[in-house]
C-alpha cells in the first residue's frame, strides 16, 4: 500500500472556507464581521467571493489587514458573464486572483472570463452546479477550471440543490482531471455558516503556498468526519477516519464498493468492482448524516 497526498506529507491539516459573501455584494454582515466569524471558529484561512458583477462596482474584497500569525486571508471573487443555455449567468469562483483584475469585458462570456482569471493565477472553480443546473456539456467549455463543488451548503439548506456530483462524475467519465471542493456559500441570511470545508497541507500559513496546494490538490472536503490517511494499491484502498458507519469507494458510471459498520475507523476495500473505472473517489458516511469527500483519484496507465 503507498499512502497519498496530502495524507502522505509532513505538516498539519489547515481549515478553510472558499467561497463566502458580504456587504461589498448580496452578504449580510460586514467584511471585519465575516473574518471574526471564521477567525472565531479556528479557521485557517478564507477566500471572501463577492459577486464580481457591475451592480456591485465589481468587488474584490480585500481581507489582508486581518492576516494574522494563524489566519490567511485568499483573494477571491464569483465571477459572472452571460449566459448558460438556460439564459442564467455563469458562477465561477476564482481564488487567489490578483486585486488589480479589471472588470468583465464587453464581449467575454463565462469561458473566456474564466480564461482571463486562470492565466491571471486563480483556482477555477465551478460553483453550486446543481443551483442553475449547469450542464456537462457547458462545463466542457470553461476549459481552465480546476474544480466543481461537490457540496454547498448554502445552496443545499436555501435551496436543497447543493451537490454537485452529477457534474464532477460526469465530468470525470469524460477524462477531465478535476478537483472537489466542499464550501459554506455564506451569506448570513440563514444558518449558512461553519458547514462545509477544506482541510489542506501546504508548505506553510503564506497565501501562496495555500494556492499552490489547492491546485495540487493536497486536500479533501468534509462537514466533519476526517480523514486521517488514504493508501492504495492496483488492487484495494485503505482508509483511516473518524469513526464513521460507513466508507464508499465511488467510479465511472455506477461502478463503486463500500463497507459499513458502527462506529468504523479502519477500512480495506476491494478495487475490484471497479476495475474498468479509470479514477474513483472516496466517501465517508458519518452516523449523523454528515459526509467528506476525498479528490479523484486517477489510475495509473497500465505499462
Amino acid at each position: 500500500m503507498k499512502e497519498i497526498a496530502p495524507f502522505s506529507l509532513p505538516g498539519q491539516f489547515l481549515r478553510g472556507n472558499l467561497h463566502t459573501h458580504t456587504t461589498n455584494s448580496d452578504g449580510m454582515l460586514t467584511l471585519e464581521e465575516v473574518v471574526n466569524k471564521y477567525k472565531n471558529s479556528g479557521y485557517d484561512f478564507l477566500s471572501i467571493t463577492d459577486h464580481f458583477l457591475p451592480s456591485y462596482d465589481f468587488p474584490i474584497t480585500d481581507a489582508r489587514p486581518y492576516r494574522t500569525d494563524n489566519f490567511t486571508p485568499l483573494a477571491g471573487v464569483e465571477l459572472h458573464a452571460p449566459s448558460t443555455a438556460s439564459g442564467e449567468l455563469w458562477h465561477i469562483s476564482a481564488i487567489g486572483i490578483p486585486y488589480d483584475f479589471s472588470p468583465r469585458l464587453p464581449d467575454e462570456d463565462g469561458p473566456a472570463i474564466a480564461r482571463r482569471a486562470a492565466q491571471a493565477g486563480a483556482f477555477i472553480t465551478l460553483v453550486h452546479p446543481g443551483w442553475y443546473s449547469l450542464s456537462l456539456d457547458e462545463a466542457e467549455t470553461i476549459e481552465v477550471a480546476h474544480a466543481v463543488e461537490i457540496y454547498n451548503y448554502g445552496c443545499q439548506i436555501m435551496h436543497d440543490k447543493g451537490h454537485g456530483a452529477y457534474l464532477l462524475d460526469g465530468m470525470l467519465d469524460r477524462g477531465h482531471k478535476l478537483l472537489a471542493t466542499a464550501v459554506d456559500d455564506a451569506h448570513f441570511k440563514s444558518p449558512d455558516f461553519g458547514y462545509a470545508w477544506i482541510e489542506l497541507k501546504a508548505k506553510s500559513r503564506e497565501s501562496e503556498d495555500i494556492l499552490d496546494a489547492l491546485k495540487q490538490g493536497h486536500f479533501y472536503s468534509t462537514q466533519g468526519p476526517q480523514f486521517h490517511s488514504l493508501a492504495i494499491s492496483d488492487e484495494a484502498i485503505s482508509v483511516e477516519c473518524s469513526a464513521v458507519q460507513g466508507v464508499l469507494v465511488v467510479g465511472c458510471g455506477y461502478l463503486h464498493a463500500y463497507k459499513f459498520a458502527t462506529g468504523m475507523t479502519k477500512a480495506n476495500i476491494s478495487l475490484e468492482p471497479l476495475a474498468s473505472s479509470p479514477w474513483y473517489r472516496v466517501v465517508l458516511l458519518g452516523a449523523d448524516g454528515k459526509q467528506a469527500w476525498s479528490n479523484p483519484i486517477w489510475k495509473l496507465p497500465a505499462s
